[in-house]
């Protein structure tokens, strides 16, 4: 495990950099297309990380913080924060780029200022920053299972996926898409079909110290996770399994699986803890999951291939990214009915929300960019360029900052001032 203290990449560092070095490196090779590109293959080199760093010497970064004034003394300092307008009100600007040995799938805020991204099978890595964007610890994916309780002999590796992070940002629950070594030889991929394919991993990641502290055995290929509010409940949707884990924190053990159905992916969870929302990507529907007697109702035809779902802070609407038709809905949770939808670019997967409920913020992995949609009329109001097939997507509500995971190798910080 690497832990520098700092790496520091601020945008008026990058021209003196770019000087010495002549060039930024990232990883090489290509992604294959495929459902939800997870199959291992080499990662590709992200393009428009050159060029995005070369937009940023010419263009002045916003102020990291809002505008303050400060009364005149010479024993005492009052400072008011100036408060931002509304999230609709606001404008997309690059703010940094963040390169490195990353591969990133995905990259998920803690919400008290870390930011963990995980590289796949790609890196075999966990890269945690903060919020100055540096890069507190290159955590490996490497574990001794049998150290945790299982019957392996030896160190296997994961393929970090997504995370989530416990309320108070001390532990991230980290799925694996698979394990490497001894006795995982039929791991699955992005088409399979339900079979008997391997079980892998949840790890969890103690933040303080920047390592892996538990393994809890989940599904076949697991891809999203959710954490409930009180903390209790880990969900993990396992895409070859077609089913979702229920794992109790206390004991750090899974306690049911529930059938789902084709390629369950994204996650959503009620402020009150009471159901999970769980986008099923190989159907047009949604599952609805509720977390008292684990029953299962459904919400039918919203679109095709439904891949990430998050909530309005009411729990009024659910918004779900339509993988195959390139749309966002808008789903009114009282009556289950689409009310609206908005097309983005291409093959729209992650999104997240704005503090306020009143924007989104959505990667179109085929078209290299972000979109921002206001929440009220579901219109896209703004299209960003982003590094090379962005995947993973998540917001800061202290800064104001988007941070958008580059499959091709680099990390996007946008400023919405």
């Amino acid at each position: 495990m690497s832990r520098p203290d700092t790496q520091a990449r601020h945008w008026w560092q990058i021209p003196l950099v770019l000087g010495l070095l002549g060039v930024i490196t990232v990883g090489g090779g290509a992604i294959a297309s495929v459902t939800e590109n997870d199959t291992p293959v080499e990662t590709a080199a992200d393009p428009t990380l050159a060029a995005s760093v070369g937009s940023l010497e010419t263009t002045a970064a916003p102020d990291g913080a809002a505008p303050a004034t400060t009364a005149p003394s010479t024993t005492s300092t009052t400072t008011t924060t100036v408060p931002l307008p509304p999230s609709d009100q606001r404008t997309l600007e690059q703010l940094e780029v963040i390169g490195g040995d990353i591969a990133p799938k995905s990259v998920v805020h803690s919400g008290d200022g870390y930011f963990i991204a995980n590289n796949m099978m790609y890196r075999h890595t966990m890269t945690l920053y903060d919020r100055d964007m540096n890069l507190v610890a290159t955590i490996p994916d490497t574990v001794d299972l049998g150290q945790f309780g299982f019957d392996y002999e030896g160190e296997f590796q994961g393929a970090p996926v997504e995370a989530a992070f416990t309320s108070d940002g001390a532990y991230a629950y980290v799925s694996n898409y698979q394990m490497y070594g001894p006795g995982f030889g039929n791991p699955g991929d992005d088409s399979c079909a339900k079979g008997d394919w391997d079980q892998s991993f949840l790890y969890r990641v103690d933040v303080a110290q920047a390592e892996i502290d538990q393994v809890i055995q989940v599904g076949a290929v697991p891809k999203f996770v959710a954490v409930t509010p009180d903390d209790t409940t880990v969900l993990v949707t396992n895409w070859c399994s077609y089913d979702l884990s229920v794992i109790d924190t206390d004991s750090g053990e899974e306690t049911r699986r529930i059938d789902i159905g084709r390629f369950p992916r994204g996650i959503a969870v009620t402020q009150d803890g009471s159901k999970a929302y769980i986008a099923v990507m190989g159907s047009t529907d949604i599952a609805v999951v509720s977390l008292d007697d684990y029953s299962v109702s459904w919400i039918n035809g919203v679109g095709g291939s439904p891949r990430h779902v998050v909530l309005s802070p009411d729990d009024a609407h659910l918004y779900v990214t339509l993988n195959r038709d390139g749309r966002i809905a808008k789903v009114d949770t009282a009556t289950g009915q689409v009310v609206a939808a908005v097309a983005t670019g291409a093959a729209p997967r992650s999104m997240t929300i704005a503090e306020d409920g009143r924007a989104l913020y959505v990667v179109n992995y085929n078209d290299d960019t972000v979109s921002k949609v206001t929440t009220a009329d579901m219109v896209e109001v703004q299209e960003i360029a982003v590094g090379h097939h962005p995947i993973g997507i998540t917001f800061d509500a202290n800064e104001s900052n988007v941070w958008v995971a580059n499959y091709g190798g680099s990390i996007n910080v946008l400023a919405d001032r």
